[in-house]
């Protein structure tokens, strides 16, 4: 069986457009199959050149096979089973500036490229005392940028400006790049009109990125390559459902009009609303259910969905709980939210509970208990998020039946609710928890709070966790 190639795969030849700093299974499952159905449908002709930006990767993988690669994507889409192949070919140009370092900068040099995105993790942008120049290859990416940025303006002058969109999982990514670059533009006393260019005259992009991608199919790409027809060593695996909403000047959506094509791509004044739905919504709802539907017997967030009581539960908190503290208009909710429930019903993938249990505390903090104040300050008690506290306070105990919990967390949780339990006293337990500094919230201290969290632990505890649940959805 051959290698995936064009000499086996013919595919289009466009002009590179697009200039992506790294190359790893996000970006290919996220952007490159964007890129391609806005090339299908006529609304671009461009390829994209990727950037190793690190001294490790798969540049060269990617090259041995001509860019080309399967996308497989599965999951639910509105009900039905999505199982589809793809083969991407917008990739056309392979750069690893650690070994040339001169090609790279040439790069930078073509006058067709428009856009730069970028996905280094969240640790890639960050400022880095180094001084660049065009013999060594920078070590970080914003160095690696910013020289790129320099040679640019240095050989096609003003008018050679880019819409500069990063991914990295980091608030305000766009905004964030760019205070780096200036930093070390100055840092490097580079002068004050090529600054000007790089920090005025290029657009930056804030974003929010969401897909969840399992990468290499290791388990079964032998298979996969035998029904395909040829071997390919860069394939990669993702979920149906995308999610792409950028914040920045106004134009993007002419230039790269992913709207128009059909794809999930919001193209926004301010993106934290946005933030707010998907940490409140699909982290919120994950950790909601942990505690509640693991001590229910469950273990994937597959059953905990399709449980009726467990999955009434958390339809519940989702829809009459958090949708109302969001202000984005209902119907992009309740499809937003929809979504989530497709996603968590997915059933080519196995979402253990226990894996999304790390650092319960913290995710309680950052992704529930801001609807748990807002929805108190409104005059509303929010039951679910307030039984889901109760609950993680009693899996924290480290008991289901006879099975012993493994609670990871800080080992200051630990060794509390280590003593807590040990004196065995829950309404001491419940006001230690819920005044304690790490929540610092005076809401969590009010009467009726209190009062509802030491009810449900004291039920969860004495009518089991099924019951105690039953108990408080139908009051």
């Amino acid at each position: 069986m051959e290698r995936l190639s064009r000499t086996i795969k013919p595919a289009p030849s466009r002009p590179i457009k697009v200039v992506q700093f790294g190359e790893g299974n996000f970006l290919r499952a996220f952007i490159e199959p964007f890129i391609q159905t806005l090339n299908e449908k006529g609304l671009f002709d461009g390829n994209v050149a990727v950037v190793q930006p690190m001294p490790f990767g798969r540049v060269k993988d990617l090259e041995e096979q001509d860019g080309l690669y399967t996308l497989i994507l599965e999951g639910l889409d509105q009900g039905e089973v999505i199982n589809q192949n793809r083969l991407i070919d917008v990739i056309s140009g392979f750069y690893d500036p650690f070994k040339d370092y001169e090609g790279y900068l040439n790069l930078a040099k073509d006058p067709n490229i428009t856009t730069i995105i970028s996905n280094t993790t969240e640790a890639g942008i960050q400022f880095l005392e180094e001084k660049v120049s065009t013999k060594i290859t920078p070590t970080s990416f914003p160095g690696k940028l910013l020289m790129f940025l320099k040679t640019r303006y240095d050989v096609l002058g003003q008018k050679a400006s880019l819409d500069i969109i990063p991914c990295e999982l980091i608030d305000y990514n766009g905004k964030t790049l760019r205070s780096v670059l200036i930093e070390l533009a100055n840092y490097n006393g580079f002068d004050q009109a090529f600054i000007n260019w790089m920090s005025e005259s290029n657009r930056y992009y804030n974003t929010l990125v969401d897909r969840i991608v399992p990468g290499f199919p290791r388990e079964n790409h032998s298979a996969l390559e035998e029904k395909f027809g040829y071997l390919d060593h860069s394939m990669v695996k993702g979920e149906i459902f995308h999610l792409w909403v950028i914040e920045g000047p106004k134009g993007l959506n002419e230039r790269l009009p992913f709207d128009q094509a059909g794809l999930n791509v919001y193209f926004v004044d301010d993106f934290k609303p946005y933030k707010e739905r998907k940490v409140k919504i699909l982290n919120g709802s994950h950790t909601a259910m942990v505690p509640v539907a693991y001590l229910s017997g469950i273990d994937t967030v597959k059953e905990s969905v399709n449980d009726p009581l467990v999955g009434k539960f958390i339809r519940s908190y989702i829809f009459d709980e958090v949708i109302p503290t969001i202000n984005l208009p209902k119907e992009d909710m309740d499809r937003f939210a929809n979504s989530v429930l497709e996603r968590y019903l997915n059933p080519f993938v196995r979402h253990e509970l226990m894996s999304i249990a790390l650092n319960s505390m913290s995710k309680y903090k950052s992704r529930i208990l801001p609807t748990v104040e807002e929805t108190l300050e409104k005059g509303s008690m929010p039951k679910c998020a307030l039984f889901s506290l109760a609950s993680l306070l009693v899996f924290y105990r480290g008991k289901r039946n006879d099975e012993i919990i493994k609670i990871q967390d800080d080992q200051v949780f630990i060794d509390l609710f280590n003593e807590l339990w040990a004196n065995g006293d829950v309404t001491n337990l419940v006001k230690t928890v819920l005044s304690s500094k790490h929540f610092d919230s005076s809401w969590l201290m009010n009467e009726k709070v209190v009062h509802f969290v030491t009810s449900s632990v004291q039920d969860i505890l004495t009518l089991g966790m099924r019951e105690a649940l039953k108990k408080m959805m139908e009051v």
